[in-house]
């Protein structure tokens, strides 16, 4: 006994000075920040003191020009200093709550002597340089999450180095005190895992540097895929490991790479915020998060895309039709269709000027100067041209029109100040009067064809919309529609569909992506050469197309996309040939695929009871953390069911845990939430996806809540009548794979058979 308690003392000390140094290093870093501020302030009160002003000749003038870069070198040297110093600070900060987690002693094969290494959030050395904590991040560190004790290797800058590990230990630290530690021989003990995970859940996800367990380390620090493929059950760590994955990018990259080289997609508005703070955790600014409605629909201003909602409540489409348009073959199609239009059947409109009835560039002449540059040309420069030369056409236009009668009518109905504005300065001459209407003249008609010359530069003399029905029209010539199970006849229709459609202003979520892509190759749009890497989180929910042109966007990306293909909740069973259909878009030499099986969000009865509803489910793990079995609460009436939610709803906020109440869809949520509100029970209705997660009771539709976990989850009328059929099996997943302690569901009527599961994995009350 006496020994644990002395290595823990030990330990204690060896904090004590850590902390200490860390201490010192904040007063240090506070005081030079301080004077680097005032030193900045003084040479801005004195910039022109120091600076030799002279006006005579050529080389004085550029000694002053000298002089003023120098002042100007010594201001951002100093503004560098501070902004590094403030970086510094800013770790110190974070280093001073946790200083680290975990040491590791380990002995090189031709060193007599073991190093000991302590790793934390951030890096800190002594005055000497010597290192005092690793940051989690450097190669070193990468042995602590991916070995048992004994040989283990790492990859450093001089190459793959291996060492033997002779000890690992991990820390649980509060306020300076060292609260628990253990060695383990595990990449993380077990003892370690269940303190973090028991802790209560909240309306923001944590970083988990300090739990990564080996197969997550595995994603984390891949550099050499160019896609990288992770399959997770629900809760097995997939979004947390995509978070370090890029904290862990922007560390070792740093200076080539910055956040705003990396972009991730996320399935809703709500999950970006639930996200928000875990880079900042770490010290690194957030990357470009956006969904891909909101990525597509940037792009259309005068069109509504079908948004999440609408996609959800009404799938009621052909299905075969869907799965054609969402695949790559459909991609393929829209590319050929493209190259042909060199040739032939681009589709133009008027551009009009003043008068609605005559065009001023007619349709058919623009045609004619398109096709008119010889078949060198491609799509892109084709259109360049044709916008040169139209922007001359109107450049020719000008003085004609400047003759006209509404441009002296104009002139005439001018204010003084109105007038005074055209002038290039206040006290004008002209030689005559007629000199003067004329400038005044090309003025107003330069001002008035402002509009025709932002139509011709935004393309928007191009019919997008015919051109897109051309396309559609020209599919069944292009390719076998019987292949796909659709007939010549409901094509049509469906051709007629989408027409309607935009008549009213309004895409489809699976037109959108093919008619940016058309778009995109006929004008030569660049794609984005920045972007190095892309993360797409719950790939399930996407199609082969969109995934297509999302890597057809940021060509020089590395991509990673993750997802739990048991829970597609739009794309259903297409997410099986999901990645068959992708992997052909990217090098087989480079695509790693990862697969996480362990699920640490729920507890184990909560996990043995989900998997069951799945076909494959078995091949889920369960942590080994305990809970009460999941309850089914079968009531007669909707009377009766909602007393049995607000019973649970009282023993949930007893032991104070945040209650998601997850309905299938939107129409019940606001059902339920205004029944709740009758019964006097407070609960948050999440209508869409910009509002806020908020402590408490939330009563959410089911798409979404996805990637979202709550305290208890509370399923509500999971009846036969309102889940019966069998590609709703995923949803059924979804919802209940949310929960991590606690697990109610309640029906009317007859259960689902979805829930057709082993009666000895819960209760019935």
């Amino acid at each position: 006994m006496t020994k644990e308690i002395s290595e823990k003392q030990r330990e204690q000390q060896h904090l004590d000075h850590v902390l200490d140094l860390i201490n010192d290093k904040e007063k240090e870093l506070k005081s030079s920040i301080k004077s680097a501020e005032g030193e900045a302030r003084d040479i801005n009160s004195h910039f022109f003191d120091d600076v030799k002003l002279d006006y005579d000749g050529y080389s004085t003038s550029m000694e002053t020009a000298l002089s003023i870069h120098q002042q100007q070198q010594l201001l951002s040297e100093r503004e560098h200093a501070w902004q590094h110093s403030a970086k510094q600070l800013d770790t110190i900060e974070r280093l001073k709550k946790k200083p680290y987690f975990a040491r590791v002693d380990f002995k090189e094969s031709n060193e007599k002597k073991a190093e000991t290494i302590y790793i934390g959030l951030g890096s800190f050395a002594d005055r000497d340089d010597h290192f005092l904590i690793y940051d989690w991040r450097a190669p070193i560190s990468s042995i602590y999450y991916d070995g048992k004790l004994g040989e283990v290797s790492y990859n450093s800058p001089e190459g793959e180095i291996t060492v033997d590990m002779t000890k690992k230990r991990q820390f649980m630290i509060k306020d300076g005190k060292i609260e628990s530690m253990f060695d383990t021989n595990e990449s993380i003990g077990d003892q370690m895992l269940l303190e973090v995970l028991s802790e209560k859940s909240s309306t923001q996800m944590k970083s988990i540097v300090t739990t990564i367990q080996q197969e997550q380390n595995k994603i984390i620090r891949n550099t050499s895929a160019d896609l990288l493929f992770v399959q997770g059950a629900a809760g097995s760590g997939k979004t947390s490991a995509i978070l370090q994955r890029i904290a862990y990018l922007l560390y070792r990259y740093r200076g080539n790479l910055t956040s705003s080289d990396v972009i991730m997609f996320s399935p809703n508005q709500l999950f970006n915020d639930y996200i928000k703070n875990v880079l900042p955790e770490m010290g690194e600014q957030n990357m470009v998060q956006m969904t891909y409605w909101q990525f597509v629909s940037r792009r259309l201003p005068g069109m509504e895309v079908e948004s999440l909602f609408k996609q959800f409540e009404d799938q009621n489409s052909d299905t075969n039709i869907s799965a054609f348009k969402d695949s790559v073959n459909f991609f393929n199609l829209v590319t050929r269709y493209a190259k042909h239009l060199n040739k032939r059947g681009m589709i133009f409109k008027n551009i009009y000027f003043r008068d609605k009835k005559k065009p001023y560039f007619d349709k058919e002449k623009i045609k004619e100067i398109y096709y008119s540059f010889n078949e060198n040309y491609k799509l892109a420069n084709r259109i360049d041209a044709t916008r040169e030369e139209l922007i001359k056409m109107l450049n020719r236009k000008i003085a004609p029109e400047v003759k006209k009668n509404w441009v002296m009518q104009t002139i005439e109905g001018l204010s003084r100040d109105e007038l005074n504005e055209l002038y290039d300065r206040p006290d004008q001459e002209f030689n005559s009067e007629k000199e003067e209407e004329k400038f005044l003249g090309r003025k107003i008609v330069v001002k008035a064809l402002k509009p025709v010359s932002n139509k011709i530069n935004h393309n928007q003399f191009i019919n997008m919309r015919a051109q897109y029905l051309s396309f559609l029209r020209a599919v069944p010539k292009m390719t076998d529609l019987s292949k796909w199970n659709i007939s010549e006849e409901d094509w049509q229709k469906h051709i007629e569909e989408v027409k309607e459609n935009f008549k009213k202003h309004h895409i489809y979520m699976n037109d959108v992506s093919a008619y940016l892509y058309l778009y995109d190759l006929i004008t030569g749009r660049r794609t984005d050469y920045e972007m190095r890497y892309a993360f797409i989180d719950e790939i399930q929910d996407y199609t082969p197309f969109q995934l297509a042109y999302l890597k057809y966007n940021f060509p020089r990306a590395k991509f990673t996309m993750l997802g739990d293909l048991n829970q597609a909740i739009f794309t259903k069973d297409e997410s099986r040939s999901l990645l068959k259909q992708i992997s052909g878009l990217f090098d087989p030499k480079k695509t790693d695929v990862v697969q996480l099986t362990k699920s640490y969000r729920s507890t184990k009865e909560i996990t043995d009871f989900t998997k069951q509803i799945l076909r494959q489910g078995e091949k889920i793990e369960a942590f080994n953390r305990r809970g009460p079995k999941p309850a089914l609460w079968g009531r007669s009436n909707e009377q009766e069911a909602i007393e049995a939610l607000v019973k649970i709803l009282d023993k949930n906020n007893k032991s104070q845990r945040t209650t998601a109440v997850i309905t299938k869809d939107l129409a019940s949520a606001k059902q339920v939430a205004e029944q709740l509100k009758q019964k006097g029970e407070k609960a948050t209705l999440i209508a869409t996806a910009n509002q806020r997660l908020v402590p408490g009771t939330l009563v959410v539709p089911s798409y979404l809540a996805k990637g979202l976990e709550f305290d208890a989850v509370v399923m509500w009328d999971a009846s036969k009548e309102n889940y019966h059929k069998l590609d709703e099996t995923q949803l059924v997943y979804t919802i209940t794979s949310r929960a991590m302690y606690e697990l109610d569901i309640i029906y009317i009527g007859e259960k689902s058979p979805l829930l057709d599961v082993d009666s000895d994995t819960y209760v019935e009350k």
